[in-house]
């Protein structure tokens, strides 16, 4: 029998089950952070406990779509569930992206249940130097 001692997440548990488990069409937000680093933008995405086969991501012009879904562990005849306080159900996340990010070379990893994706900045949008030609002197202009 296991014992609770926190009260919050309690009211926490509550406020998850009258919301409901995310489904494909309402589903919940998974938390992120995004930065840049170097010549690179990385996204991180909290996804614990769900396996990289139900992990789908997505890029259709310039919007990022990452899905997940944490299915139920314990599914034999002879388990009754004590305490349940792990969400379940569908998770996604929608970013935009800007135009100056290559989303033709997205790299995608899975590591202890957070998907990390590392977006390179495009080659037209890095700083780069005009060099100025210098010109043979003055030019006329003809009155047309």
């Amino acid at each position: 029998m296991l014992m609770r001692t926190d009260p919050f997440r309690e009211l926490d548990r509550m406020a998850q089950q009258l919301m409901g488990p995310g489904t494909w069409s309402k589903p919940s937000v998974m938390p992120m952070d995004a930065y840049r680093e170097g010549d690179e933008y990385v996204v991180a995405f909290d996804i614990p406990g769900v396996t990289a086969d139900a992990l789908d991501v997505d890029v259709e012009r310039n919007m990022l779509t990452v899905k997940a879904e944490r299915r139920p562990t314990a599914e034999a005849d002879n388990v009754k569930m004590e305490l349940s306080e792990r969400p379940l159900g569908i998770f996604s996340r929608q970013i935009v992206l800007a135009d100056t990010l290559d989303t033709e070379r997205i790299q995608a990893d899975y590591d202890a249940g957070v998907l990390t994706l590392r977006i390179p900045i495009a080659e037209r949008a890095k700083p780069r130097k005009v060099s100025i030609g210098a010109g043979s002197g003055r030019k006329k202009m003809i009155p047309g």
